[in-house]
């Protein structure tokens, strides 16, 4: 009992020390519409001449608080069914406006506008709504200071280029979102606009130089009288066919000739509360992913996730204290594409009460022929996820991971929080536990994770502390983990100049030191980096970084130190660019490492042949060195254009080559997309890998070649139908 009462006075006198009061916003009530507006994009419905609207926007990138170059004007009204949002751009220069015809999720290097939406106000995660001048989407869900564009909602929106800028209307259909119930419901927003040519982000309301970028804190409150509350019902049916082909000896052998059903359904308990469930989940990709480079790794590349039934709530699954610096090796302890065959699955998420979060997620996930011999045919994966509010964007939360097969298992146990202890500060915790058995053996492993994280950000100043602490034997196979058996301290400062220029808007110095021991050598490594961040003539940006670094790798110490460049930015409305450079001393990752170095290469080309048609160009270069005597063990370049037709907002016809040199390998991908809305889609798609190689009879192998033949095709159709009630 009085450990019970000195945990609650410890907690009660933590809050008295680190609860701040916010400074109240202008609360903001919209106005209900007799008649919806059409969305169209031209600003002429009656209900945007009498409605809620907000002018003052100020900047808060590449400077804070300056007014906006060009004038903005918000609007936000509602009726039964539809929250509805409008802009009025102004622009003394409309020709300057970029803007395109393009493919959802493809905007963010144009000119646009953003709802940010807390629909449940409690400055936990938000909502993103970006759409660019000619009413193109992407959007996304922000919560424990990560941004997922992964996440697809159903929304509508319109854009209308003007002789003096643009307009653009958005409606976001109640059904769409979580949000509380009772009346009246309190929501809070942040409108921003983001100008390309001069990399201007203005937003209302301001936000506080002293706070820096702790928006969640700082949007205006938004009252809506009288919410409908909306419960939600959808079916969503998916048909795919696909037909592959394997180059057997010298001709093409069809391996692959089927069909595949789906169906995910989704049920709104409440308003806030969401229950999903899914048999057989569609996961058809609809484009080879870009090449990477897939040589001398030491840990496997990601990949994100796109299966519409694990986006629903995946941002909850976020862990303070997880992505800390750039060696932190814990990404995420939820990583759903480590489920890779799903049969089934349920899913709970949403709202308990005004504080409380959950999510709940159960998935049997079929195992291949391989592993099923040891493990049985499936694996079961259960994993739920508790978050408590504090005051402000302050939480406490749990979760637990497992996957159970047959003869082994691995489960984990954790907590994590945030404290925001000042306007500008905050420390961010976690502390994990993994409990796992192989089937190779019969001992049960235990393992630990422990991570702790100071930042403060403010205008003229940002730095950051942390502390990780990873057992050798901590495991989590719902998760994405680069590296285990260290222990390390970070520190970051990076103060911010804005000098009084009109070619240079903002340079950034950064000074990072990381120490890192290595458990099962015991030896320490170092990563020290400085490097200068200019932001110049509008949306240009420059950086240079030097770093001296050492890494532990088979017990060994190797030097990893680079100098690095990148420079990019927008040479005009059609031509945009990125380009770096990176000279590094490396590894060469085997059972006998060595000594190397190499030289790094990434450069992109964005043209906008069209307002409809758009080039995307990259190249991506790495070689290795062997050190000792300059041999070179691997040159790896690869090539990859993209054409993309966009005919409207809705359908797109896009061609892919890329060749891979290392490989000896060309792809060819064609694909007709049209989405009408997120789930609602027809997806055409045909595809050839074609190597140097071809089959001697004599010798019963392939041997290289100096021409291409195809070695790999396949086709795919996929139709899905989102019904909603």
């Amino acid at each position: 009992m009085k450990k019970n009462h000195v945990l609650n006075w410890t907690l009660f006198i933590l809050q008295l020390i680190f609860a701040y009061s916010i400074e109240a916003q202008e609360q903001l009530r919209p106005s209900k519409a007799d008649k919806p507006p059409i969305i169209d994009g031209k600003l002429d419905d009656s209900i945007w001449q009498n409605t809620l609207s907000v002018s003052e926007f100020k900047t808060f990138a590449p400077d804070y608080g300056k007014d906006g170059t060009e004038r903005t004007i918000g609007y936000a009204a509602y009726d039964g069914e539809n929250l509805y949002f409008a802009f009025r751009c102004y622009d003394r220069e409309p020709a300057k406006i970029k803007s395109s015809v393009s493919s959802r999720d493809n905007i963010r290097s144009d000119d646009w506008v953003c709802i940010n939406l807390d629909s449940f106000n409690d400055h936990q995660s938000l909502y993103a709504f970006y759409v660019n001048p000619l009413g193109i989407q992407t959007d996304s869900r922000f919560a424990a200071g990560q941004e997922d564009f992964s996440a697809d909602f159903v929304w509508y929106s319109a854009g209308q280029l003007t002789p003096d800028g643009y307009n653009i209307e958005i409606s976001i259909p109640l059904k769409s979102i979580r949000y509380a119930g009772g009346n009246p419901v309190m929501m809070s927003i942040f409108f921003e606009r983001f100008i390309s040519r001069f990399s201007e982000h203005d937003s209302y309301p301001e936000l506080d130089p002293a706070k820096g970028m702790a928006f969640l804190t700082q949007m205006s409150p938004l009252i809506y009288d009288e919410l409908k509350q909306s419960t939600l019902f959808e079916l969503l049916p998916a048909f795919t066919y696909s037909q592959k082909y394997n180059l057997n000896q010298s001709q093409l052998v069809k391996y692959e000739d089927k069909g595949d059903l789906s169906l995910t359904a989704k049920y709104g308990i409440t308003s806030d509360l969401i229950l999903d469930g899914t048999y057989n989940p569609d996961f058809s990709q609809i484009e080879a992913d870009a090449g990477q480079v897939d040589v001398n790794l030491r840990y496997a590349l990601y990949y994100p996730e796109k299966r519409p039934f694990f986006l629903e709530g995946n941002e909850i699954y976020n862990l303070a204290a997880t992505q800390s610096s750039e060696v932190d090796p814990i990404r995420s302890i939820v990583h759903t594409r480590t489920i890779v065959n799903p049969l089934t699955g349920i899913k709970l998420s949403g709202k308990i009460g005004a504080k409380s979060t959950i999510a709940a997620m159960y998935a049997m996930d079929e195992l291949p022929q391989d592993e099923s011999i040891i493990n049985g045919d499936y694996a079961h994966i259960p994993i739920l996820r508790f978050k408590q509010a504090l005051s402000a964007d302050s939480y406490l939360g749990g979760i637990f991971t497992g996957r159970e097969m047959k003869n082994s298992y691995n489960n984990v146990l954790g907590i994590d929080g945030n404290i925001r202890l000042t306007e500008a500060s905050t420390i961010e915790w976690n502390g994990l536990y993994s409990n796992s058995k192989f089937a190779t053996g019969s001992d049960k492993i235990g393992g630990h994770a422990l991570g702790f994280n100071y930042n403060y950000d403010s205008r003229d100043l940002f730095y950051d502390f942390s502390v990780k602490d990873v057992s050798e034997d901590f495991n989590v196979e719902t998760g994405f983990i680069t590296r285990t058996g260290i222990f390390g301290l970070t520190g970051l400062i990076r103060p911010k100049i804005y000098p009084e220029s009109s070619i240079i808007q903002r340079i950034d110095l950064e000074a990072f030191s990381a120490q890192i021991n290595d458990k099962p050598s015991s030896l320490w490594e170092t990563s020290n980096n400085l490097s200068v961040t200019s932001f110049f003539l509008g949306s240009y940006n420059a950086r240079v970084k030097y770093s001296y670094s050492t890494e532990i790798f088979g017990g060994k110490k190797f030097t990893t130190g680079r100098l690095q460049f990148i420079l990019g930015g927008l040479i005009s409305n059609q031509i945009s660019f990125s380009v770096g450079y990176k000279r590094t001393n490396a590894i060469y990752y085997s059972q006998n490492p060595f000594q190397g170095y190499s030289h790094q290469i990434n450069a992109i080309m964005v043209y906008q042949i069209s307002e409809n048609v758009e080039s995307y160009t990259s190249f991506v270069f790495s070689d290795f060195y062997r050190e000792s005597n300059s041999e070179l063990i691997y040159e790896y370049p690869i090539f990859r254009e993209r054409l993309t037709y966009q005919h409207n907002k809705y359908l797109f016809f896009r061609g892919v080559v890329e060749y891979n040199k290392y490989k000896r390998q060309l792809l060819t991908d064609f694909l007709v997309s049209f989405t009408y809305v997120p789930g609602t889609v027809i997806h055409l798609g045909y595809g050839s890998l074609y190597q140097k190689t071809d089959w001697n009879q004599y010798e019963n192998r392939y041997t290289g070649s100096q021409n291409f033949n195809e070695v790999n095709r396949g086709f795919f159709f996929k139709m899905s139908y989102l019904w909603r009630n």
